[in-house]
């Protein structure tokens, strides 16, 4: 099973590759459920890159807690190769 982390969002880096991916109407409704709902949200995925952690999966839930204003996310380390 993996870990689950607690990161800061300043040390989570995102490649342009994931930032395409992005759609503010998915974030604006991830962020009214983070809102309303005391249920946690799923993790995001990261990988150890140079110094830092590099975004695998979960561009909207961290634009999301970005928004409103959260300093840390949960997310799992996980080990994916690096796109390039």
């Amino acid at each position: 099973m993996l870990k689950t982390l607690q990161i800061k969002l300043e040390e989570i880096y995102v490649p342009a590759a994931r930032n395409k991916e992005f759609d503010q109407k998915k974030s604006d409704v991830i962020i009214e459920e983070m809102m309303e709902c005391e249920e946690e949200q799923r993790p995001i995925q990261v990988r150890q890159g140079d110094g830092r952690f590099v975004l695998v999966k979960g561009i909207h839930r961290l634009v999301a807690a970005r928004e409103l204003g959260e300093t840390t996310i949960k997310a799992y380390l996980v080990h994916a190769k690096q796109h390039g």
